[in-house]
């Protein structure tokens, strides 16, 4: 039987071509580029449509059989000695923030892509299947909810669910994803996967500040994401008196500071952010009547995130009394803290270790499809720096250097659950 050691010293003699992978980062970043060197590539849009063109025939090129499903999620996989077998899978998503960066989700796809590349410029035949995925919709910025792809391989939103939602202009998910010719025929869910890994930037200033190159992600804080809609009165600016008012605005602003303050209630770990507001009428002089704003909260314990959901619903309840407006809150997003698969894991850790690569154990903070994902499969992430910690911005960076590393411990705890056979 081959060990976890074995593979790992058979694997390390097979590296990734790392300026082949940052041209290939660099040259899915020209398609959504901002003028300050981001990307904004919205889910489902003709940009979308671009950059899964693009990729895809990257797949292909490798030899890849290409499929999608009803989502839109695609799969790209390499035979192995045994085809039948569930393959081994990596992958993110392509998909960006309005104001993202170029390593966010693209990165874990090329570093699959290149897997495959380095596999097949060293004549390796893996014992199962090994692909690539590329996950539908996963940072949520245009479509709720987020990770749609991953939750609706995994079960957990139902497809026509996933389909139905709407953008801020009316347009349906389903409509959207026919618009640029990615809804396939594959069914959802359907497909058996023997392992997941997916490797990603940080997005936080763990790694960088004790110059670690590898984290070995052991599991994620749980999730819980909010649209919350002030309702008070639109009133001409002039001649309503201050007390007369029921300014939604106001009662938003103050919820800004009650989810802050809730968060530091349950610090270290507890996190709390407001991130969008949609204020109606919006003209300078109407006082708000309505606000829809949204709500992050997130905690690594189950017990103190179902704690925070108690405190915001409290602290609503008491902004919308003392200020005479009305308040609803939906919950439109939900996944509890993940914890990795321990073999899965533990092929990460070997695979750092025997790379020489400095590495340390970590949580993820962020949401990714590996949490739905884990659901349905074994899965574990491996994370490389990011500078200074910024991600979901248009300066996000990374180290070549970094890049090349994490694709490296990619490739062999790919192979050493692949089974690599002589």
């Amino acid at each position: 039987m081959t060990t976890i050691s074995d593979v790992c010293s058979t694997a390390a003699k097979v590296r990734v071509n790392g300026e082949r992978l940052w041209r290939s980062l660099m040259d899915l970043a020209t398609i959504g580029a901002t003028p300050k060197g981001g990307v904004c590539r919205l889910t489902l849009s003709d940009l979308d449509r671009q950059a899964r063109d693009r990729v895809s025939a990257w797949l292909r090129d490798t030899g890849c059989k290409v499929e999608i499903d009803g989502v839109g999620n695609i799969f790209a996989i390499r035979p192995g000695r045994r085809s039948e077998a569930p393959a081994v899978l990596t992958g993110s998503h392509i998909d960006t923030q309005p104001s993202g960066g170029k390593f966010d989700g693209n990165y874990g796809v090329l570093a699959g892509l290149e897997v495959l590349r380095t596999l097949n410029d060293a004549s390796v035949i893996t014992d199962k299947p090994v692909g690539v995925a590329i996950w539908t919709n996963e940072e949520g910025s245009r479509f709720v909810p987020v990770m749609g792809g991953s939750g609706a391989f995994a079960g957990v939103f139902p497809a026509d669910e996933v389909l139905r939602q709407r953008d801020i202009d009316g347009i349906a998910f389903g409509d959207a994803l026919d618009a640029i010719g990615y809804k396939g025929s594959a069914p959802i869910g359907a497909r058996a996967v023997d392992a997941y890994f997916e490797a990603h930037i940080e997005q936080g200033p763990i790694l960088e500040r004790e110059d670690k190159t590898i984290g070995v992600v052991t599991g994620a804080l749980g999730l819980r994401w909010y649209d919350v809609v002030w309702t008070g009165q639109d009133a001409h600016a002039g001649p309503t008196p201050m007390h007369a008012r029921h300014d939604a605005l106001r009662a938003a602003s103050r919820m800004v500071e009650a989810v802050h303050q809730l968060a530091l209630r349950f610090a270290p770990d507890g996190r709390g952010t407001v991130g969008f507001v949609q204020v109606k009428p919006n003209s300078r002089n109407v006082i708000p009547g309505r606000v829809l704003m949204s709500v992050d909260l997130r905690h690594p314990d189950d017990g103190a995130l179902a704690d925070m959901d108690a405190g915001l619903r409290s602290a609503a309840r008491a902004i919308a009394a003392e200020l005479a407006v009305e308040c609803e809150v939906d919950q439109v997003a939900q996944f509890a803290a993940c914890r990795f698969d321990a073999a899965c894991i533990e092929h990460v850790r070997a695979s750092a270790r025997a790379l020489g690569y400095a590495h340390r154990d970590i949580v993820s903070g962020a949401g990714h499809d590996a949490i739905y994902v884990a659901r349905v499969a074994p899965t574990a992430m491996i994370f490389i720096p990011c500078k200074d910690g910024i991600s979901h911005n248009e300066i996000e960076d990374a180290r070549p250097d970094h890049v090349e590393a994490g694709a490296n411990v990619l490739l062999q705890a790919v192979l050493a659950r692949a089974c690599v056979v002589p």
